[in-house]
């Protein structure tokens, strides 16, 4: 039986932990709106001004249920003898949120229990309710690693062991094994899905020629970017600079696929730049300061109107904004061919490189996907070489490491184009990196970033020079 909402049976709102009450709601939004936790988290906590304690424990409430969703749903069904699809889904994210109280915090178990039980007879009825008691009681007369042998003895290959070990959708794995298998460095996976389930590091950038790095710079310094500083753990909005929008939080991995195009080579003044999907604007406002610094024009472009506005915020801390099209960037090419010195194409991807930071990526992607998203990325490359001068240079990025939106996509291209041809990634930014990236074999001159090994989203970086 589908526990379900009644109108005839719900009883009075319990009075439920803030905190506790915040995740809940973000992932509720995640699962039935397609929010994204990383916006939607930062407003819930702000509107329910809750203090520094309380708003950690409603951060790791959220994102430690996001990312590890797919074992506790193993939990839940060993516990409930049920499948996951014969719950109702708002009974669902009850448990799963309670099932990381108990697995994976120190919360106390009847705190966790009572808590949860709460939440059901807000959002479902007497049964849910009961239910609800009944699977996290079950779960509490078991310590986690028990419950974690239970759930492996399942799996029956590799993959399907390492999908539920680290909370991985099966073609994930699957995609990040390959990829590492293309550098030499498959022995690396189980380090990767690893560190896709712990925050990241919070990495700003301070945006040159108007801020200084030594403005952000915390406790660590950064790694790789010249520009980055890494927050001390504090509230960085609290920074003069970020505050006033002169340095921002941005990826180190982001901070050098934007590097890796402004300082290819030498700027010539009365150069013409264009950020063809700049969406929402972190990457833009970084090359826009660059561009500012060298008597460089630039152009950001986005197909979305809101994100266009995103990146229109974005750029106001600039003395001179640059311009923002709102323009589908498939058809820029033809209507701006060969008027541009360097572009960027961050296209849209799975954004499977960033499940640290967006962990809710891995369970709303689906396979299905990449073919779609590879054919677009396809078509805004060419389009992106069609817009470059003869002698332009154009970075090709993503937010995936998965081979058929990197490697794949700037193979075909390439095997279609006789004027353009590879630069070397790896070298121009051995020129920018304070330390050198530790890169895998047979990259072909492009670079892939990596969590576990760099720290960074996993980005991936290709040069691309249309001939004379």
């Amino acid at each position: 039986m589908r526990p379900a909402r009644s109108e005839q049976n719900r009883v009075a709102p319990a009075r439920i932990q803030p905190a506790r009450r915040v995740a809940y709601e973000v992932i509720t939004a995640v699962r039935r709106d397609d929010a994204y936790a990383n916006l939607l988290l930062p407003v819930k906590l702000e509107r329910a001004r809750l203090g520094a304690q309380d708003a950690a424990l409603a951060t790791e409430l959220t994102y430690g249920t996001l990312r590890q969703q797919g074992y506790y749903d193993a939990v839940i069904e060993l516990a409930a003898k049920r499948p996951t699809s014969e719950i109702d889904e708002a009974i669902l994210d009850v448990l799963r949120l309670g099932v990381h109280q108990l697995l994976s915090m120190r919360v106390a178990a009847h705190a966790a229990v009572d808590e949860s039980v709460s939440l059901a007879r807000e959002v479902g009825s007497r049964s849910a309710t009961g239910f609800v008691n009944g699977v996290l009681r079950t779960i509490t007369r078991s310590e986690p690693d028990e419950w974690r042998a239970r759930v492996m003895a399942a799996p029956r290959t590799d993959d399907e062991r390492l999908s539920l070990e680290f909370s991985h959708p099966v073609w994930i794995v699957r995609a990040f094994r390959q990829a590492l298998a293309a550098e030499g460095r498959e022995e690396e996976l189980e380090a990767l899905l690893e560190a896709d389930n712990f925050a990241p590091k919070v990495s700003l950038v301070a945006l040159p020629g108007i801020a200084k790095v030594s403005e952000i710079r915390g406790e660590r310094a950064s790694k790789y970017s010249p520009v980055a500083g890494v927050s001390d753990g504090g509230d960085p909005a609290l920074l003069p600079a970020v505050h006033e929008g002169r340095a921002r939080v941005q990826d180190e991995g982001s901070q050098l696929a934007a590097l890796a195009l402004s300082r290819a080579r030498p700027i010539e003044p009365g150069e013409r730049w264009l950020d063809l999907c700049a969406g929402p604007g972190g990457k833009a406002v970084l090359l826009a300061a660059e561009a500012a610094l060298g008597g460089v024009t630039l152009v950001a472009n986005e197909i979305t109107p809101a994100r266009a506005q995103l990146v229109r915020n974005a750029l106001k801390v600039l003395p001179e904004p640059p311009q923002v099209l709102v323009q589908d960037g498939r058809e820029l090419g033809e209507q701006l061919a060969g008027q541009f010195d360097r572009i960027l194409l961050d296209a849209p991807c799975t954004g499977l490189g960033a499940l640290r930071r967006r962990p809710e990526a891995r369970w709303r992607k689906q396979p299905k996907d990449v073919p779609d998203l590879s054919a677009l990325q396809t078509q805004l490359l060419e389009a992106g070489l069609t817009a470059l001068k003869p002698g332009g240079i154009l970075a090709y990025v993503t937010c995936s490491p998965h081979l058929a939106e990197t490697r794949a996509v700037v193979g075909s291209v390439l095997k279609n184009r006789t004027d353009v041809r590879r630069l070397d990634a790896v070298e121009v930014l051995s020129g920018v990196t304070k330390t050198p990236l530790p890169l895998g074999d047979g990259d072909d001159g492009h670079v892939q970033l990596w969590p576990h090994r760099h720290g960074t989203d996993a980005m991936f970086i290709a040069l691309l020079q249309r001939d004379e």
